[in-house]
């Protein structure tokens, strides 16, 4: 083994795949980073792409500039881990999305026109995915669903389900319809309650998680925001609770419910006021 330390890498890109190359190398390399695979690695890269959401909704641009680096890390991991197989490299990588934006904005690149809003690119956007969809298939037979991918967390994936399904006509017309469809989830959640099946439970919840992300989707909301955001408030509000309560030498456990409801909406009022 070479006890020579390796230089120290440059701090740019080049400097980035030298670096994760030394951190993958038998002769040096460290243990850790050389026992990883695809498959060990990629929990990291959801955690990582969560964060740099994170650090978007804090609107602090110091954060996000280490999250995009944590996360172009990931990137770069993999890119070294197909390199070691012969597979392909980083370079690969960026040649590969360099040559699909070109061909999704055709009227940038090339002579399309007729794109002229954020909407209309929005729909050409979708009819080139479409026709790469459909040039990567097999057979003649493409299901609209095929490729939504599985890893995606559930609430993501059952808007992009929900989506792809609408692209070809299987959808509902507008918002109101799918109020009465919550209702009906609600009364079958309902009656599978006095059942006391749990599987049964499990299966009427997720219909109604599926109709509320149908819901938000019909109005312009995305359901993941939506849930991160909503989470953000019973936070701080639970957090408004527990300091009011140390405050007087007192903690939750031991409160009553009513105590705990004006605490609670002490909090909703301080928010609102916040946000004014």
């Amino acid at each position: 083994m070479n006890d020579t330390k390796p230089p120290l890498p440059t701090a740019n890109l080049e400097g980035l795949l030298q670096l994760m190359a030394q951190l993958r190398s038998p002769d040096g390399g460290c243990p850790w980073d050389i026992e990883q695979t695809f498959a060990t690695i990629a929990p990291h890269t959801i955690e990582e792409a969560y964060e740099v959401a994170d650090a978007i909704d804090q609107g602090d641009m110091g954060h996000l500039k280490d999250e995009l680096g944590d996360l172009l890390f990931q990137v770069v991991f993999y890119a070294q881990m197909a390199k070691e197989q012969g597979a392909f490299n980083f370079h690969d990588i960026a040649g590969g999305i360099t040559t699909k934006m070109i061909n999704r904005h055709p009227h940038v690149f090339g002579d399309q026109t007729g794109i002229d809003s954020a909407d209309a690119q929005t729909v050409n956007w979708e009819a080139l995915k479409a026709e790469e969809r459909k040039s990567k298939a097999e057979t003649g037979r493409h299901g609209a669903l095929d490729d939504v991918s599985r890893g995606f967390p559930a609430l993501m994936r059952a808007n992009k389900l929900q989506k792809r399904a609408a692209r070809v006509g299987f959808d509902w017309p507008d918002a109101w319809p799918v109020f009465d469809k919550f209702r009906e989830e609600v009364k079958e959640l309902e009656a599978e309650i006095e059942s006391g099946d749990q599987a049964a439970l499990e299966h009427e919840v997720g219909d109604l998680l599926f109709t509320c992300v149908n819901l938000a989707r019909k109005l312009g909301v995305d359901p993941e925001s939506a849930l991160r955001h909503a989470n953000g408030r019973f936070e701080s509000r639970f957090g408004h609770i527990e300091q009011s309560l140390w405050s007087e030498g007192r903690s939750v456990e031991g409160t009553d419910l009513a105590e705990l409801d004006r605490l609670w909406d002490e909090a909703k009022t301080i928010q609102k006021d916040d946000c004014d």
